[in-house]
């Protein structure tokens, strides 16, 4: 059996989005127990994590790693067409994830205590991102 949902995420700017509910939503109403759920950003300035999803200050501490090893403007970039953070956010999106797989155990994502879903936003403007789950099991 398959199940598939797209999703639409409207982000703020720059940071990550807490997709956790939203995803293991789509795998409730798929009705499968077990499987395996994919989940795809059709983007390329922003990113999908599994990252811890207690503290906050993990999510403060890798956008400062980002930044530090990806900065905005940097002048080794020449594709600058929609600005500063143009290239940076392809790099981050590179260097980070546009999928991920979830194996779905009695039919949820089965994530470890402090895990959750994120998308990355890489980009400062506000965006309307699209992430594809596809749930596939019995």
């Amino acid at each position: 059996m398959i199940a598939r949902e797209e999703l639409t995420i409207a982000t703020q700017g720059r940071g990550t989005y807490d997709l956790s509910n939203a995803v293991n939503r789509v795998v409730d109403s798929s009705g499968i127990e077990t499987g395996m759920c994919h989940a795809f950003i059709c983007h390329t300035s922003a990113s999908l994590m599994l990252c811890e999803n207690a503290d906050p200050d993990v999510m403060r501490d890798l956008e400062a790693f980002m930044s530090r090893q990806v900065p905005d403007g940097d002048p080794m970039f020449t594709h600058t067409s929609e600005g500063p953070d143009d290239m940076s956010a392809h790099v981050r999106s590179i260097l980070t994830q546009s999928d991920l797989n979830l194996p779905v155990i009695a039919g949820c994502c089965a994530l470890g205590t402090w895990q959750g879903i994120y998308l990355w936003e890489h980009r400062h403007a506000a965006h309307s991102r699209r992430v594809i789950v596809t749930v596939q099991g019995d």
